[in-house]
């Protein structure tokens, strides 16, 4: 059986809602430089969180990630110009800003607890 664990079950899910913006980003609003940069940064946020899971120390898990932190500030970024060059409806855009923030949120208390218990 598969452990619980919050931040590769909401990584997962936030990547998957952004393959879904990605698709529609190319079919329907013919947008293909800013719809790849989310795509990348957003489901390379569960990867290196994936990576950190299997890491070799301390050290390797908290440097991996803060690269999914990273990550998801990029993602941050992107869906911001998305909505401001009206790609995305606000509520689209609110939908997935909240998800990347509470991973934001997680990620932060995760790294916080691990480097005080370095």
């Amino acid at each position: 059986m598969k452990p619980n664990n919050i931040i590769l079950d909401k990584s997962k899910l936030f990547a998957l809602s952004i393959i879904k913006l990605y698709k529609y980003l190319c079919k329907e609003k013919k947008e293909f430089v800013i719809s790849k940069q989310i795509l990348r940064s957003a489901t390379s946020i569960g990867a290196n969180a994936k990576e950190a899971s299997l890491s070799q120390s301390k050290r390797d898990y908290i440097a991996k990630l803060s690269i999914s932190l990273k990550e998801a500030g990029e993602t941050e970024y992107w869906l911001e110009l998305l909505y401001d060059s009206k790609f995305i409806d606000e509520k689209k855009y609110n939908f997935l800003y909240y998800k990347n923030t509470e991973i934001i949120r997680i990620i932060t208390s995760i790294l916080k607890t691990a480097r005080n218990n370095l």
